[in-house]
């Protein structure tokens, strides 16, 4: 007998919202500017010269990540600082990279071992 599973509409909308964050860290130049704003808010010319970027290119990486909802920007005077939008996404960073590394750990082990 034929199964057809039923996806509710909050599923869906949680996984574009995550589809969002996995673009966001599918470009290194994000993913680095992500975790350099993890650990401070910092202006595009500090930030473009920190990563090694032209300041249009950190902008293009700035504005997709303001679109994804990950980065704000704020105004202070003629400047704008940009910064993690939520703190928990700061947080989340952290949790994800310890995984990450984890895993990363245990694969190359477990490679050792098998080759």
């Amino acid at each position: 007998m034929y199964c057809r599973r039923v996806i509710a509409p909050q599923a869906i909308g949680h996984a574009e919202v995550l589809a969002r964050f996995g673009h966001a860290l599918s470009d290194p130049t994000r993913t680095r500017l992500l975790l350099a704003l993890r650990e401070a808010p910092g202006y595009p010319a500090e930030l473009a010269d920190l990563l090694g970027v032209s300041r249009q290119s950190l902008s293009n990486h700035l504005a997709c990540l303001r679109g994804c909802g990950l980065v704000v920007s704020v105004p202070q005077g003629r400047r704008v600082r940009y910064e993690i939008a939520d703190a928990r996404l700061s947080h989340a960073l952290g949790d994800l990279l310890g995984v990450v590394l984890a895993v990363g750990e245990d694969h190359c082990a477990a490679e050792a071992v098998a080759g």
